[in-house]
């Protein structure tokens, strides 16, 4: 019985120290599960052709709403609103999906509760995650509510 005891105990310690890993991992490569996304054509009845319309994996759908901290880069788009409002980039300007440098799953929507000052480095900021497959005026990806983490240095 004792034996039994401290091998169950071993294990959940290994689970929950893999589950804590696993955490700071997604934290560090969350555009790796954002990359998760496939696409179906489906025809849009206000355009009048067919567009890709997102299927969002299960790993991706069970972070919708959460909060999810992320690592990446601010895209300066005419047409939003200055620094709470901005596009977020896994790559820099001249790589990113705009420049035809990646896909669209490489990028989201933020709004921020505060503005975050613009800069060409990388920086790591925080919020909820929204999942968007029915406007085609909008991003796939948004960050809510987000926040600054760790600016540039």
């Amino acid at each position: 019985m004792k034996k039994t005891l401290l091998i169950a105990s071993l294990v959940l310690g290994f689970v929950s120290m893999i589950g804590s890993n696993a955490q700071a991992q997604d934290a560090k490569s969350l555009w790796t599960t954002l990359a998760k996304v496939t696409f179906k054509k489906q025809y849009d009845e206000m355009l009048g052709f067919k567009v890709d319309v997102p299927i969002f994996s299960p790993e991706i759908k069970s972070l919708e709403g959460k909060s999810v901290e992320i690592k990446g880069y601010i895209i300066p788009v005419e047409g939003y609103r200055g620094q709470k409002e901005f596009v977020f980039s896994a790559f820099p300007y001249n790589m990113c999906f705009f420049c035809g440098g990646a896909g669209p799953e490489t990028v989201m929507e933020v709004i921020s509760k505060e503005p975050i000052k613009y800069t060409t480095e990388a920086i790591t900021i925080k919020g909820k995650l929204d999942l968007n497959a029915n406007d085609i005026n909008r991003l796939m990806y948004g960050l809510k509510d987000a926040e600054l983490v760790k600016s540039a240095k």
